[in-house]
């Protein structure tokens, strides 16, 4: 059985209640995350070295066994050594040690015990662990179960993860250094306050958000979550937050569609799908450090359905319909504009995908149309712009 020892003893800087393994980066606890990389790694069971229970360590226990984990909570080395047998292999890792998964899976190639170890320059500042002269530990290793019963040997009080780290390595378990493409960045940190987990969140989230080409629209909510993503996810909910704003957002645009302020709503609406966006980057951060996969339909596609009925619903109440006249013909020209918006981002790639499917530019030229008197030519001129953008750009490859 892969096991993996998290430890969560050491507090979080001079003066704090909790240790540093319950600091928050990125909506979920330093433990969290190293639950994630646990799962990355197929472990099946996880034992966590506490002072004792506390409301922390109760919901990293629920979220373990809810995905499907084994959990163990124990004290001391004595307690440790009757849950670990020979034949396990034991993930340990560090306290307080940030990294990312996709970092970590391939240097555990293989089925060999291994301690990870980085250049001793700048590590200890960093507040790694001295091995040797040349080299400090990276925070991780695999080694076998019989390792443990030799911490009978040490006293009671000692730090576990520094002397499994001596044993490890006097038993001839190899050393592996991490790349330095992997150290670099947010991605392979050290966390011991909370002032450098609120840095390291604001970076994480540059790094994560802040490139790649976007339309104007993605552009804004990137802006929004690089700037103000790390309160959000530090308060908690951040995506839940942006979803009930988005519910706001579409309740003021049905009451100014109401009071025929239909471009005010469509402006509105628009600013909602930035908000959509936003929660949909916020929510991939929190799902990545939760280490869950994606749902089926994500939120933020649903909202985003919610997004075109209501520029749907819009048009046609800025739109008269005349005596006589079907209601299939009244209902047309809406309907193949958010059809068309449905279709091409699943037939059209490259760059114009994301253009294509911005809601912001959409709502404001929507906006403009209504307040002007002519929304019915904006809607077809934006249609008839849809088509040939789907005869004009690369089509998705057929495979």
């Amino acid at each position: 059985m892969r096991i993996a020892l998290l430890t969560m003893t050491e507090p979080a800087g001079a003066g704090q209640p909790f240790p540093r393994a319950f600091l928050r980066i990125a909506g979920a606890s330093l433990a969290q995350h190293q639950l994630g990389l646990a799962l990355a790694l197929d472990c099946q069971r996880v034992i966590c070295m506490a002072r004792g229970t506390s409301p922390e360590v109760i919901a990293l226990q629920h979220m373990a066994e809810d995905a499907g984990l084994q959990f163990a909570i124990v004290t001391g080395t004595r307690q440790l050594a009757g849950l670990v047998t020979a034949g396990d292999e034991l993930l340990v890792v560090s306290e307080g040690l940030f990294v990312d998964p996709a970092n970590v899976v391939p240097l555990f190639d293989g089925r060999g015990p291994v301690v990870l170890v980085q250049p001793v320059e700048g590590a200890l500042a960093a507040g790694y662990e001295r091995i040797d002269i040349n080299r400090a530990n990276a925070g991780l290793m695999r080694v076998p179960g019989h390792l443990v019963e030799r911490l009978h040997e040490l006293p009671v009080d000692c730090d576990i993860v520094s002397a499994l780290t001596r044993i490890a390595l006097q038993s001839g378990v190899q050393m592996r250094e991490v790349p330095a493409a992997s150290r670099v960045g947010s991605d392979w940190r050290m966390i011991r306050t909370e002032a450098e987990a609120f840095a390291l969140e604001n970076e994480w989230l540059r790094a994560r958000f802040a490139e790649g080409a976007a339309s104007a629209g993605r552009a804004v909510a990137r802006l929004g979550v690089v700037s103000f993503g790390a309160s959000l996810l530090h308060a908690g909910n951040a995506s839940n937050v942006l979803s009930i704003g988005v519910v706001v957002l579409l309740a003021i645009a049905a009451g100014l569609g109401w009071f025929s302020l239909v471009w005010g709503g469509f402006a509105f609406v628009a600013l909602a799908w930035v908000l959509v966006e936003a929660s949909r980057l916020l929510r991939s951060a929190e799902r990545h450090a939760l280490g869950q996969l994606p749902p089926a339909i994500p939120r933020a596609d649903a909202l985003l359905w919610l997004i075109d009925l209501a520029f749907g619903a819009l048009i046609l109440a800025d739109t008269p319909r005349f005596a006589g006249e079907p209601v299939l013909s009244w209902l047309s020209t809406p309907v193949v504009l958010l059809l068309l918006l449905a279709l091409l981002p699943r037939v059209v790639r490259g760059a114009a995908v994301s253009w294509i499917g911005d809601r912001l530019l959409l709502g404001l030229a929507l906006a403009v149309g209504s307040a002007a008197g002519q929304l019915l030519p904006v809607v077809q001129i934006i249609s008839v712009g849809l088509i040939v953008a789907g005869l004009l750009f690369p089509l998705r490859s057929q495979d």
